[in-house]
């Protein structure tokens, strides 16, 4: 059964001894931060911080920070299952014969289950505060560094609709709070919010926001999701967790939202209103620098009356965020098979932060194919923002750096296999001389062959006999070595 709240999730992860509960009044700026990165840095548990200075609202951290959390919080044994489950609904096509369509009954009886329910009374919605009455600072609201230029909502779930068609859009999106009913918002060019924001600024129009602090787990994972822009986050959320997400309306904007989460802020953004946010300490390690961005305006607060607030801390890996994206990486590498059927697997390292590094292997056939999976990947979504791909060969495990750095390092000429090109980069990417757009580079660590202009014997790789590992293997408890 999917979790009907946070509170469960909580009670489920402390079960499995993945939480700690800290008693100790501690100061949202600053000091719950500093315990949640030695915690993180540490590969440690979820922290609740049940006595928060200036807030009746305990704090939960790092509540997705480890590969046995992301497991527990998608309810999975792991995410490669839960990524073949996947790829077998992407799959879904009309059946010929009767056989075909028996075969697809169960997949279709569990799409049933994935579409939102709407409900009239939520738990988001027990207290209600509108108007004057909306006040931020009633939420433990974190500053995680010394530089950052305030307190940043970091697990906001902001839903937007397209002021066109209707389709909604949820993503995470980090909100400076500036005062007690206005934050920044900080959607990046290339996100959906952003988008739906742009066609309202074509129409003179302001854009209703909602967003939902501290859903379920799997509702919280789909906000961060790459999936396609014509695929709703909730209905994705529903499909993981096997179960409808329930759905609430606003109180004073047309828009739905979570009815399990924790606080609910309703408003809007005006066109072309601008204002000055950040820095902000960022998920590469370094802080993010202030820019312009658009202004939200809080028109309604709602909260549980039992409410917690969720919160990450972003900065030099490995961090929270790390494990969520490893989840992505497991979880859509179908999609990436689906086009690319040589790529065997892909590496997401938690030192490249999401964009900087990709390690990828394939099965590698005829002279070319390295560039063209490099080329592939950088047309995909946010594989766009990809900083460094390395591709090596099939046999070659990329979930072992060390493996792949000593490849690296063997099968590399540097004048004949590298790859430099331009091209879309991530908005936190610091190091590119334009905002948005920088180099790029590809590294084909794979065997070369004659038909790629290499016509020296390429030596294989050590490797010891089947038989004599099997052989150790069993006597290896006799030897008195361990």
């Amino acid at each position: 059964m999917a979790y009907k709240d946070l509170q469960e999730f909580i009670r489920v992860i402390e079960k499995h001894g993945e939480l700690r509960r800290v008693g100790v009044e501690l100061d949202p700026y600053l000091e719950i931060a500093e315990v949640t990165d030695r915690v993180s840095k540490s590969a440690g548990p979820a922290v609740l911080f049940e006595n928060v200075k200036g807030s009746k609202f305990p704090v939960l951290t790092n509540a997705f920070g480890s590969y046995n959390r992301m497991n527990l919080s998608l309810e999975v044994e792991s995410l490669d299952a839960l990524a073949e489950h996947i790829e077998t609904f992407m799959e879904v096509k009309k059946p010929d014969g009767i056989i075909e369509k028996l075969k697809l009954l169960p997949k279709l009886a569990r799409m049933a289950n994935i579409f939102p329910k709407e409900v009239t009374k939520a738990p988001c919605q027990e207290v209600v505060h509108t108007g004057d009455d909306v006040d931020l600072s009633i939420m433990p609201v974190l500053t995680t560094w010394p530089g950052d230029a305030g307190p940043f909502i970091t697990l906001p779930l902001v839903i937007t609709k397209n002021p066109e068609t209707g389709v909604r859009n949820m993503g995470m999106y980090r909100m400076q709070v500036f005062d007690k009913n206005t934050t920044g918002m900080h959607w990046h060019k290339h996100k959906g919010g952003a988008y739906h924001y742009h066609l309202a600024e074509k129409l003179g129009k302001r854009l209703e926001v909602a967003v939902a602090i501290g859903a379920d787990p799997a509702v919280t994972y789909a906000a961060t999701a790459p999936i396609p822009d014509e695929i709703d986050e909730i209905i994705f959320a529903g499909f993981l967790r096997e179960s409808p997400v329930e759905m609430v309306q606003c109180k004073t904007v047309d828009l739905q939202v979570p009815a399990n989460a924790q606080f609910i802020l309703e408003g809007y953004v005006e066109p072309g209103e601008r204002r000055r946010e950040g820095p902000f300490g960022d998920h590469t390690g370094y802080y993010s620098l202030a820019d312009n961005y658009p202004v939200f305006h809080v028109t309604a607060l709602t909260h549980r009356k039992d409410a917690i607030y969720p919160a990450t801390l972003v900065g030099p890996p490995p961090m929270e965020d790390c494990y969520m994206g490893k989840a992505t990486e497991r979880l859509f590498l179908p999609l990436i098979k689906k086009s690319l059927p040589e790529v065997k697997d892909i590496n997401l390292p938690l030192e490249g932060v999401f964009h900087n590094l990709c390690f990828v292997s394939i099965d590698k056939r005829y002279p070319g194919q390295t560039r063209k999976v490099m080329y592939a990947l950088w047309g995909m979504g946010q594989m766009m923002f990809t900083k460094v791909i390395v591709v090596v060969d099939a046999e070659v495990n990329v979930q072992n750096v060390s493996e792949v750095l000593w490849r690296l390092g063997n099968n590399v000429d540097w004048r004949r296999d590298i790859v430099v090109l331009e091209g879309p980069t991530d908005a936190l990417d610091h190091a590119c001389p334009l905002p948005h757009y920088g180099g790029k580079i590809g590294i084909d660590a794979t065997k070369k062959t004659a038909e790629e202009g290499h016509y020296r014997e390429w030596p294989d790789a050590l490797t010891m006999s089947k038989d004599v590992k099997a052989k150790i293997s069993g006597l290896w408890s006799s030897l008195g070595i361990d």
